[in-house]
Protein backbone atom coordinates (compact mmCIF):
# COMPACT_ATOMS: atom_id res chain seq x y z
CA UNK A 1 0.00 0.00 0.00
CA UNK A 2 2.85 2.38 0.82
CA UNK A 3 4.58 1.64 -2.49
CA UNK A 4 1.36 2.23 -4.41
CA UNK A 5 0.75 5.52 -2.59
CA UNK A 6 4.25 6.83 -3.31
CA UNK A 7 4.07 5.78 -6.96
CA UNK A 8 0.69 7.51 -7.25
CA UNK A 9 2.40 10.69 -6.00
CA UNK A 10 4.94 10.38 -8.81
CA UNK A 11 7.91 8.82 -7.04
CA UNK A 12 9.93 5.99 -8.54
CA UNK A 13 10.06 3.21 -5.93
CA UNK A 14 12.33 0.18 -5.59
CA UNK A 15 11.40 -2.28 -2.85
CA UNK A 16 13.52 -4.76 -0.89
CA UNK A 17 12.24 -7.53 1.38
CA UNK A 18 15.35 -7.93 3.55
CA UNK A 19 18.14 -5.80 4.91
CA UNK A 20 20.73 -7.38 2.62
CA UNK A 21 18.52 -6.78 -0.39
CA UNK A 22 18.11 -3.17 0.73
CA UNK A 23 21.89 -2.65 0.83
CA UNK A 24 22.20 -4.16 -2.65
CA UNK A 25 19.38 -1.97 -3.96
CA UNK A 26 20.97 1.21 -2.58
CA UNK A 27 24.30 0.31 -4.20
CA UNK A 28 22.60 -0.46 -7.51
CA UNK A 29 20.13 2.42 -7.80
CA UNK A 30 21.64 5.30 -5.74
CA UNK A 31 18.22 6.43 -4.42
CA UNK A 32 17.41 9.95 -3.23
CA UNK A 33 15.75 8.62 -0.06
CA UNK A 34 15.47 5.35 1.89
CA UNK A 35 12.34 4.39 3.85
CA UNK A 36 13.68 1.76 6.21
CA UNK A 37 11.65 -0.59 8.41
CA UNK A 38 13.46 -1.42 11.64
CA UNK A 39 12.06 -4.97 11.91
CA UNK A 40 13.46 -6.92 8.95
CA UNK A 41 13.68 -10.72 8.61
CA UNK A 42 17.48 -10.96 8.45
CA UNK A 43 19.19 -7.92 10.00
CA UNK A 44 17.62 -4.91 11.69
CA UNK A 45 17.04 -1.62 9.98
CA UNK A 46 19.44 -0.12 12.49
CA UNK A 47 22.17 -2.42 11.16
CA UNK A 48 21.32 -1.47 7.58
CA UNK A 49 21.60 2.23 8.40
CA UNK A 50 24.89 1.69 10.24
CA UNK A 51 26.32 -0.18 7.23
CA UNK A 52 25.24 2.57 4.83
CA UNK A 53 26.96 5.23 6.91
CA UNK A 54 30.11 3.10 7.29
CA UNK A 55 30.22 2.84 3.49
CA UNK A 56 30.00 6.60 3.20
CA UNK A 57 26.48 6.58 1.73
CA UNK A 58 24.83 9.86 2.73
CA UNK A 59 21.32 9.10 1.43
CA UNK A 60 18.66 10.34 3.90
CA UNK A 61 17.00 7.55 5.90
CA UNK A 62 13.45 7.68 7.22
CA UNK A 63 12.85 4.91 9.77
CA UNK A 64 9.41 3.26 9.85
CA UNK A 65 8.86 1.23 12.99
CA UNK A 66 6.49 -0.06 15.62
CA UNK A 67 9.06 0.76 18.28
CA UNK A 68 7.79 3.82 20.07
CA UNK A 69 10.33 4.12 22.86
CA UNK A 70 12.44 7.25 23.05
CA UNK A 71 15.61 5.14 23.37
CA UNK A 72 14.85 3.42 20.06
CA UNK A 73 14.32 6.74 18.28
CA UNK A 74 17.52 8.13 19.76
CA UNK A 75 19.42 5.02 18.67
CA UNK A 76 18.17 5.31 15.11
CA UNK A 77 19.09 8.98 14.86
CA UNK A 78 22.50 8.40 16.44
CA UNK A 79 23.22 5.72 13.83
CA UNK A 80 22.69 8.25 11.06
CA UNK A 81 18.95 8.19 10.50
CA UNK A 82 17.32 11.48 9.49
CA UNK A 83 13.74 10.99 10.67
CA UNK A 84 11.59 8.52 12.59
CA UNK A 85 7.94 7.61 12.00
CA UNK A 86 6.17 5.28 14.42
CA UNK A 87 3.46 2.84 13.29
CA UNK A 88 0.56 3.12 12.83
CA UNK A 89 0.92 6.17 10.63
CA UNK A 90 -1.13 8.01 8.04
CA UNK A 91 0.05 7.83 4.44
CA UNK A 92 -0.25 11.60 4.13
CA UNK A 93 2.22 12.01 6.99
CA UNK A 94 4.70 9.68 5.28
CA UNK A 95 4.33 11.75 2.11
CA UNK A 96 4.91 14.97 4.06
CA UNK A 97 8.06 13.57 5.73
CA UNK A 98 9.35 12.40 2.33
CA UNK A 99 8.80 15.83 0.79
CA UNK A 100 10.53 17.54 3.71
CA UNK A 101 13.60 15.28 3.56
CA UNK A 102 13.91 15.61 -0.21
CA UNK A 103 13.66 19.41 0.00
CA UNK A 104 16.33 19.49 2.68
CA UNK A 105 18.76 17.21 0.85
CA UNK A 106 18.12 18.90 -2.50
CA UNK A 107 19.03 22.27 -1.05
CA UNK A 108 22.11 20.84 0.62
CA UNK A 109 23.25 19.05 -2.53
CA UNK A 110 22.84 22.25 -4.54
CA UNK A 111 25.06 24.15 -2.15
CA UNK A 112 27.66 21.41 -1.80
CA UNK A 113 27.84 20.38 -5.43
CA UNK A 114 27.89 23.73 -7.13
CA UNK A 115 31.64 23.23 -7.56
CA UNK A 116 32.94 19.70 -8.06
CA UNK A 117 36.66 18.94 -8.15
CA UNK A 118 38.43 15.63 -8.75
CA UNK A 119 42.13 15.74 -9.50
CA UNK A 120 42.71 18.27 -12.28
CA UNK A 121 39.01 18.28 -13.22
CA UNK A 122 36.66 21.04 -12.09
CA UNK A 123 32.95 21.29 -12.84
CA UNK A 124 30.53 24.11 -12.07
CA UNK A 125 26.99 22.70 -11.99
CA UNK A 126 25.29 26.10 -12.15
CA UNK A 127 27.41 27.71 -14.86
CA UNK A 128 27.57 24.43 -16.82
CA UNK A 129 31.34 24.82 -17.24
CA UNK A 130 34.22 22.34 -17.04
CA UNK A 131 37.97 22.84 -16.73
CA UNK A 132 40.72 20.26 -17.22
CA UNK A 133 44.10 21.22 -15.77
CA UNK A 134 42.85 24.82 -15.67
CA UNK A 135 41.80 24.88 -19.32
CA UNK A 136 38.09 25.26 -20.23
CA UNK A 137 36.50 22.27 -21.96
CA UNK A 138 33.46 22.56 -24.23
CA UNK A 139 31.06 19.66 -23.58
CA UNK A 140 27.66 18.77 -24.96
CA UNK A 141 24.71 18.43 -22.57
CA UNK A 142 25.05 14.64 -22.47
CA UNK A 143 28.82 14.74 -22.01
CA UNK A 144 28.39 17.24 -19.17
CA UNK A 145 25.76 15.07 -17.46
CA UNK A 146 28.01 12.00 -17.77
CA UNK A 147 31.06 13.77 -16.35
CA UNK A 148 28.99 15.25 -13.52
CA UNK A 149 27.71 11.79 -12.54
CA UNK A 150 31.26 10.43 -12.53
CA UNK A 151 32.52 13.36 -10.47
CA UNK A 152 29.70 13.01 -7.96
CA UNK A 153 30.87 9.43 -7.34
CA UNK A 154 34.70 9.54 -7.29
CA UNK A 155 36.35 6.19 -6.72
CA UNK A 156 33.08 4.31 -7.14
CA UNK A 157 32.57 1.78 -9.92
CA UNK A 158 29.47 2.76 -11.91
CA UNK A 159 27.88 0.11 -14.08
CA UNK A 160 26.72 0.87 -17.59
CA UNK A 161 23.13 0.31 -16.42
CA UNK A 162 23.51 2.86 -13.62
CA UNK A 163 24.97 5.38 -16.04
CA UNK A 164 22.17 4.77 -18.55
CA UNK A 165 19.52 5.30 -15.88
CA UNK A 166 21.06 8.52 -14.54
CA UNK A 167 22.33 10.20 -17.72
CA UNK A 168 19.81 8.99 -20.30
CA UNK A 169 16.81 8.88 -17.93
CA UNK A 170 16.04 5.22 -18.66
CA UNK A 171 15.93 5.77 -22.43
CA UNK A 172 16.78 2.65 -24.37
CA UNK A 173 19.95 3.90 -26.03
CA UNK A 174 21.86 0.66 -25.58
CA UNK A 175 25.01 0.23 -23.49
CA UNK A 176 27.13 1.14 -26.52
CA UNK A 177 26.09 4.77 -26.02
CA UNK A 178 27.87 4.81 -22.65
CA UNK A 179 31.12 3.54 -24.18
CA UNK A 180 30.84 6.05 -27.03
CA UNK A 181 30.37 9.02 -24.73
CA UNK A 182 33.16 7.88 -22.41
CA UNK A 183 35.38 7.92 -25.51
CA UNK A 184 34.19 11.46 -26.36
CA UNK A 185 34.89 12.61 -22.78
CA UNK A 186 38.38 11.15 -22.69
CA UNK A 187 39.22 12.74 -26.02
CA UNK A 188 37.98 16.20 -24.98
CA UNK A 189 39.60 16.06 -21.52
CA UNK A 190 42.92 14.98 -22.97
CA UNK A 191 45.50 13.39 -20.70
CA UNK A 192 43.42 14.14 -17.60
CA UNK A 193 40.49 12.13 -18.97
CA UNK A 194 42.74 9.25 -19.97
CA UNK A 195 44.32 9.04 -16.51
CA UNK A 196 41.22 9.59 -14.36
CA UNK A 197 38.43 7.76 -16.21
CA UNK A 198 39.24 4.08 -15.82
CA UNK A 199 37.51 1.13 -17.47
CA UNK A 200 36.49 -1.70 -15.14
CA UNK A 201 36.25 -4.59 -17.56
CA UNK A 202 32.91 -6.34 -17.68
CA UNK A 203 31.35 -3.83 -15.26
CA UNK A 204 31.58 -0.15 -16.19
CA UNK A 205 33.69 2.87 -15.34
CA UNK A 206 35.35 4.56 -12.37
CA UNK A 207 36.63 8.09 -11.94
CA UNK A 208 39.81 7.85 -9.90
CA UNK A 209 39.76 9.99 -6.80
CA UNK A 210 43.57 10.15 -6.40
Amino acid sequence: MLIMALEFLGYGVTSAATGRQALEAVARHSPDLVLLDVNLPDVSGFDVCRTLRERGVAVPVLFLTGLGRVDDRVRGLDLGGDDFLTKPFELKEVAARVRALLRRTSAGAHAERRQLKVGELQLDTDAHQVWSAGEPVDLTTTEFALLRYLMENPGRVLTRSQIMERVWNHRNEGSGAVDTYIYYLRRKLGGTGQSLIRTVRGVGYRLCAD
